[in-house]
């Protein structure tokens, strides 16, 4: 035993050895920055992983679990700022965030930094969404059925509305809202784009009643780009729309639906990336030319 922490000791010091050692490098190499910034997102995002696990048993055994992944995230936010420099910051003026329960809140989807996005977009009583597969995987199932997931079940996958009804149903009797990708991969797009949009987010919307909350966030390829090594220090401007509502909608209205949440989201999108890089108001892009370069992630 006591072997196994002189090793785990020694290993975390030296990872923060080099840490340290490649963030003094990137004065004299700049693309050293991007290697010490990847770095410490890592053992952040380890750190915030014990910090769930931890959490969420805590707070289940205090009957909040449903509060225990907008902790996490608050966690991971927090820390990553220090440890990276990199950060989100939320623009709602209207409170959306904090008033708006049970709601299927949407976001645009670049890179894995997205993992830290959700730290400041959050509200309390929300979760991502999984397969209802997910729930027999050790360790992340777990964590997800402690910290209050809503579980999809893609048995029938042929059918997205009867896919998304057990989690309407969940949504609606907990009073529990769902973070979703609808791009349903990321972008890793340089400049402000979107990817055809999934409807699974809409349905369960729909199905459910209950209003979609786009979260649209600045295209932050300045920050960071993995293609070209960059990743900096930063803030990510990220605007909260207006509920949409979903009163009365049926399976019918979700092309429409789709279509124009899309291209309210893309308008948005282009504007606050402009606003960010200091530059002029762009044309959008033509939304037929995005092709995906990301891993799927079948929300």
């Amino acid at each position: 035993m006591s072997v196994f922490v002189y090793y785990t000791v020694a290993g975390f010091v030296a990872y923060c050895a080099l840490t340290a050692a490649l963030f003094m490098l990137s004065f004299v190499v700049p693309r050293a920055g991007f290697f010490a910034r990847c770095l410490a997102m890592y053992m952040t995002f380890f750190f915030a992983a014990i910090f769930g696990v931890v959490s969420s048993i805590v707070l289940s055994i205090a009957g909040h679990r449903n509060i225990a992944q907008w902790a996490t995230a608050r966690y991971y936010l927090y820390s990553a700022r220090l440890t990276t420099g990199t950060t989100f910051e939320a623009d709602d003026p209207h409170d959306v965030l904090g008033s708006t329960r049970p709601a299927v809140f949407i976001g645009n989807h670049q890179t894995e930094l997205d993992v830290l996005m959700l730290g400041a977009v959050f509200p309390k009583y929300c979760s991502v969404t999984g397969k209802r597969s997910l729930k027999h995987i050790p360790f992340l199932g777990w964590f997800m059925t402690l910290s209050g997931s809503i579980f999809i079940d893609r048995a029938n996958s042929k059918d997205a509305r009867q896919a998304m009804q057990g989690a309407a149903d969940e949504i609606t009797t907990r009073k529990q809202s769902v973070y979703m990708f609808p791009e349903g991969t990321r972008s890793y797009s340089k400049e402000p784009i979107l990817l055809p949009f999934k409807k699974g987010a809409f349905h369960l919307a729909v199905q459910a009643g209950v209003p979609i909350v786009p979260c649209v966030v600045s295209n932050y390829s300045h920050i960071l780009y993995p293609k070209d090594y960059v990743f900096k220090a930063g803030t990510i401007p990220i605007k909260i729309l207006d509920p949409i509502p979903t009163k009365g909608l049926t399976s019918a209205d979700v092309d429409e639906l789709t279509r124009t949440t899309r291209e309210l989201m893309l308008k948005e999108l282009v504007t606050l990336t402009a606003k960010a890089r200091g530059q002029p108001i762009a044309v959008p892009a033509n939304p037929s030319s995005a092709k995906s370069s990301g891993v799927d992630i079948k929300n």
